[in-house]
This record gives structure tokens, sequence and C-alpha cells, in this order.
């Protein structure tokens, strides 16, 4: 009489896909990736962009 317990089924291997990588799009090729906001309005957009200036821009 063996108390061994019956051995799980496994998972599945990832299938292997050999596309390009360069086709597809990355996070960094978005706005988000970078740390982007989302969308506003332009008010907020104005606002960002005048906080975000560097001084020698004034």
């Amino acid at each position: 009489m063996s108390t061994t317990p019956a051995p799980e089924p496994r998972a599945p291997k990832p299938a292997l896909v050999f596309d390009d990588p360069l086709d597809q799009q990355s996070s960094d090729d978005t706005d988000r990736g970078w740390g982007e906001q989302s969308a506003g309005d332009g008010a907020a957009d104005l606002k960002r962009f005048l906080d975000e200036k560097p001084p020698h821009h004034l």
C-alpha cells in the first residue's frame, strides 16, 4: 500500500513564436510607456507644458 499522491497534470509549455519582434509594438513605443499622462483637456496640457518647460525657454 503506497501513500504517494498521484502526479498533478502539467501545464502545457508555451509555443515558440518566430515572428519578427520589430513588427510588434512595445510599451516604449507609446506615450504611456514613457510615463506620459493620459489624454486630458487643453488647459491641463498647457499647464503641464509650462510646468515642465526648462527656465531658458521662458
